[in-house]
């Protein structure tokens, strides 16, 4: 008898204990894994359409989580950056262009994050994470502004945007305009980094200080966030030749047949309804059957050099997810998957060679970009480009993998959004503050921060749930504005040019005009664009631009 009790006491020890361990572990707060791609177009990725490109570790995220398939950025790479890391508008923080390596004049044009807002990494360091990046900063150049002056810990990467991916010094723009030698700074925690001239490849040195920053701190009780920016596929088309060599001859079918499989393969995935058309190809963009054989020899071969900078970065995220694993951190950690903006145009419709000296792309003497031909294809099914506020330039995927929130009956799932359930990058900070139990305050090292602008995803991301958003949302860039409302956008297609109305919820790749058949609409909606733009300080600094260029 006494043998029973004591094995029925050790028993419910035991149980008690379990119960206790699982409800302890289920209490910690989570990891938090951030990644980000630039430039990188809408269908670029096999789980979102792409035919020929190779992404099978971010295709595995997206089948152990969820896909979204209305998802915003701000269509540049600063203002995105700036929104993403911040919960507020571009403008609001200093960064309605892109960054600078200045100190002033201050205002929404400044090109540094503003101190009246906080960042993703100074929330979470006070709700007790350690906080990491590797990767593109550019929200700020000055060593004043850099990431660890923003409340990261630990950081590597490349303050600046784009530069040679094999030796920085020889970073070189030709946009048929002007010809500059671009100065671009690296740097590790607070000292300017100085990279090897040779076996250096920033798409690999981005993964493996971020390998470094797991294993430093992934085995510690203290949560994690890493906020992985990677600066592929950014031109120059520059890749590692065993990467290049993988797509040799993939891209010989070009952009038309190309284009019109990743349309179909969208349909069949459920990215884009049944009843979405595919938007004409480019005007400006030439049928790929009236080229050259040495046109489309020489355009294939640049493709090949994107899609492998695509593949190695996406290697780069398997070796991370794999660590996660090693670390035994996989379930209790979100991975956050998506881009800056919408595939580049710049250079025209053969891109551009800011060489001019016969080499072909890929190597570390060739400096070109795909330019607007491919990057037409990049974005399908939509029209328009980066810097574009049409929904080429503003539509990004949205992977997210949390094993202890998602459960295995969503693995896989597509949230097939509507307009009004959209995602935007000001939804990340709130979205994350929540996740992490974490205060977003009202003041910040004794400046009054601005109120939080997105909505949190949590309930999305957790059960599905279908809730409106509570506002609209705006944008303003370079002259060209937009704004979602619901099912309706309105939008401009040139600095000079008049509203567009779209239907978004029939018709998101914006082939139908309505605003000569709804004129109050556009009127009503335009009113309200006005009241935010003045509100977040659209116009502050610009007032020229938007003067001459219609921006009322």
């Amino acid at each position: 008898m006494m043998r029973k009790i004591c094995l029925m006491g050790v028993l419910f020890v035991s149980t008690y204990a379990q119960c206790w361990s699982q409800k302890n572990i289920a209490s910690k707060k989570p990891n938090i894994i951030l990644i980000l791609a630039d430039d990188m177009g809408f269908s670029d990725l096999n789980c979102y359409g792409g035919v020929k490109t190779q992404t099978p570790n971010i295709n595995k995220l997206a089948s152990e989580g969820i896909r979204f398939t209305q998802f915003y950025n701000n269509a540049w790479c600063s203002p995105t950056r700036a929104s993403l890391l911040t919960g507020l508008y571009p403008q609001q923080v200093g960064m309605g262009q892109l960054a600078n390596a200045k100190e002033g004049p201050t205002g929404p044009y400044q090109g540094y994050l503003s101190n009246n807002c906080v960042t993703l990494a100074e929330v979470l360091k006070l709700a007790g994470y350690n906080t990491l990046m590797s990767g593109k900063w550019h929200v700020g150049e000055a060593p004043s502004h850099w990431p660890i002056q923003r409340g990261f810990d630990h950081y590597f990467g490349l303050i600046s945007g784009a530069a040679n991916y094999f030796d920085i010094t020889k970073t070189k723009i030709d946009t048929s305009i002007s010809k500059q030698k671009l100065v671009r700074h690296m740097a590790i925690d607070g000292k300017p980094y100085f990279p090897p001239k040779k076996g250096f490849y920033m798409t690999q040195a981005i993964t493996s200080h971020a390998l470094q920053m797991l294993d430093d701190y992934g085995q510690k009780d203290k949560p994690f966030f890493l906020y992985l920016a990677y600066t592929a596929p950014h031109w120059p088309l520059q890749a590692l030749p065993e990467d290049i060599a993988r797509f040799k001859g993939a891209f010989n079918e070009g952009w038309d047949s190309l284009r019109e499989e990743r349309y179909l393969r969208q349909l069949r995935l459920g990215i884009i309804p049944d009843d979405r058309k595919l938007s004409p190809r480019d005007k400006e963009v030439p049928n790929w059957s009236s080229l050259s054989s040495k046109e489309q020899k020489e355009m294939a071969e640049k493709m090949a050099v994107y899609a492998a900078q695509i593949y190695r970065m996406d290697a780069g995220i398997g070796e991370v997810l794999q660590k996660l694993q090693s670390l035994r951190k996989e379930d209790n950690t979100i991975v956050i998957f998506m881009s800056d903006n919408g595939a580049s145009a710049e250079g025209g419709i053969w891109g551009f060679d800011s060489r001019h000296n016969g080499l072909p792309a890929g190597g570390v003497d060739s400096y070109m970009s795909y330019g607007q031909s491919w990057a037409n294809m990049s974005n399908t099914p939509f029209q328009y480009y980066k810097t574009w506020l049409h929904e080429g330039g503003i539509s990004a995927p949205l992977i997210v993998k949390w094993p202890n929130v998602i459960a295995k009956k969503r693995d896989g799932s597509i949230i097939k959004q509507t307009p009004a359930l959209s995602g935007h990058v000001i939804d990340i900070m709130p979205t994350l503050c929540e996740i992490a139990g974490a205060s977003y305050p009202k003041f910040y090292r004794g400046k009054k921060i601005l109120p939080l602008e997105g909505n949190s995803l949590l309930p999305i991301i957790k059960e599905d749930k279908k809730r409106d958003r509570l506002q609209p949302l705006y944008w303003a860039l370079n002259g060209h504005k937009a704004m979602l409302m619901g099912n309706w956008k309105i939008v401009t297609a040139k600095m000079s040019a008049p509203w567009e109305l779209y239907n978004i919820q029939n018709d998101r790749s914006e082939l139908n005009n309505l605003a000569h058949k709804y004129p109050d609409k556009v009127k009503k909606m335009a009113a309200m664009w006005q009241t935010w733009a003045n509100r977040v300080g659209v116009f502050k600094g610009q007032e020229n631009l938007w003067q001459s260029k219609g921006g009322e």
